[in-house]
C-alpha cells in the first residue's frame, strides 16, 4: 500500500464523535462501520472487542487502533474517528486517546491484514501527521492527510 486511501473513503471519517468511554466508542465505529461494510454493527462491535481482550490497541500518543476479522467482508476496509474528548483506553503510555483508525479484514486476510496494520501503524506514528490530523478542520482535510501521507513525508 502506498498510500491509506485503498483502506479509507471520504465516508469512513468521522469527525467530532462524542463518546463517553471505550465501549461506547466502539458501540459507534460498529455503527460506521456496518453502514459502510452492511456488516451488522453487533457483529463488529463482538469482533474489535473480541481482539481487545488479547490486549489494547491503544499505542501511545492517544492513538488507537482496533482492529479484527469478519467472516462476510470482502476486503480490507477502515474508518478513522476524531474524538470530541479523550477516552480511557488503557493504552501502553496510559495516556487517554483522541483518535481512532479501526481496520477490519475478512478471515483470511493474513499477510494482508498485518500489512495494513504496519501501514497505518507507521502513519499514525508520525508525530506531524497526528498534529495534523488533530488540527484538521474537515473530514475532506483529514482524508487528504490520511490518503496521501505517505507521499508527502516522502517528498
Amino acid at each position: 500500500m502506498s498510500d491509506l486511501s485503498s483502506l479509507l473513503t471520504l465516508e469512513g471519517i468521522d469527525d467530532g464523535l462524542n463518546v463517553a468511554n471505550k465501549k461506547a466508542l466502539f458501540q459507534l465505529l460498529g455503527v460506521a462501520a456496518s453502514r459502510l461494510t452492511g456488516i451488522p454493527a453487533k457483529t463488529v462491535v463482538a469482533a474489535i472487542t473480541d481482539r481487545e481482550k488479547i490486549g489494547s490497541t491503544g499505542f501511545g500518543a492517544g492513538v488507537a487502533i482496533p482492529h479484527g476479522k469478519i467472516e462476510g467482508l470482502e476486503r480490507i476496509c477502515g474508518f478513522f474517528a476524531r474524538l470530541d474528548h479523550p477516552v480511557e483506553f488503557q493504552s501502553v503510555d496510559n495516556l487517554p486517546v483522541d483518535l481512532v483508525f479501526l481496520i477490519l479484514s475478512p478471515p483470511d486476510a493474513g499477510a494482508d491484514h498485518l500489512k495494513a496494520l504496519a501501514s497505518v501503524s507507521r502513519v499514525l506514528r508520525d508525530r506531524d501527521t497526528v498534529a495534523k490530523l488533530r488540527g484538521a478542520r474537515s473530514r475532506d482535510a483529514i482524508f487528504a492527510l490520511l490518503a496521501g501521507v505517505e507521499s508527502l513525508n516522502a517528498a
